[in-house]
């Protein structure tokens, strides 16, 4: 099977995750936005069946931060957004000849598991593979073999529209349903989700503990 690599687009820190506001100070926000992605990169890092994780960034604490898990990082579309970044990510790998296992960096109840289930779901080449977010609006992970298969377009609304993209490029989608994956933060109701989820030892639990909430 080809070599799957993780991708991970990284936004800048400072002004992050806007909309958790009514719950959190800025400075928290950003501490928050970090602490998340030390969970997802600790959690691709533990996975078995990746080949490597790629962070595409220009903020220099998650490129310090992706390192000390042995992520390679770049910066190629890192500024235009998320589906950007990723777009920047797929032409490094198609370049290389690997697949693409593309997730975001705020879905802090992932485990290393999961991300060996979604690997190992993987159909021979042309395949794609995607897990939906909580609300089926969001797609959580994205699995490209290879990476520039389907056209990919990231927002609040992007599940269904990437199911019926594959099918335009004659791929029927394998759906897999994690619960880890599927939740990540975004709203101040997907962050109530999160605190009343069964207990999992996560730095971002710890964190939201140690503010109060």
């Amino acid at each position: 099977m080809t070599e799957i690599w993780a991708a991970v687009p990284v936004k800048e820190f400072t002004g992050a995750k806007q909309r958790l506001a009514p719950m959190l100070t800025p400075a928290q926000r950003e501490t928050l936005a970090a602490t998340m992605l030390e969970d997802v990169l600790a959690a691709l890092a533990d996975a078995r069946r990746l080949a490597g994780i790629l962070v595409n960034t220009v903020e220099p604490r998650a490129a310090s931060l992706a390192q000390r898990y042995g992520a390679r990082v770049m910066a190629d579309g890192a500024r235009d957004g998320h589906t950007g970044a990723v777009l920047g990510m797929v032409r490094t790998l198609a370049a290389e000849g690997h697949a693409m296992l593309t997730l975001p960096g705020d879905i802090p109840r992932v485990t290393a598991a999961e991300i060996d289930t979604v690997v190992s779901s993987c159909l021979p080449a042309p395949s794609f593979t995607i897990v939906p977010a909580h609300d089926e609006l969001g797609s959580n992970a994205v699995l490209c073999a290879p990476p520039g298969l389907v056209p990919l377009r990231f927002g609040d609304n992007s599940y269904f529209p990437h199911l019926a993209a594959a099918r335009r490029a004659g791929i029927e989608p394998t759906i897999v349903r994690l619960p880890g994956i599927a939740l990540d933060i975004d709203h101040p109701a997907d962050l109530r989700m999160f605190l009343r989820a069964p207990r999992m030892a996560t730095r971002t639990l710890a964190l939201l503990e140690q503010f109060g909430l």
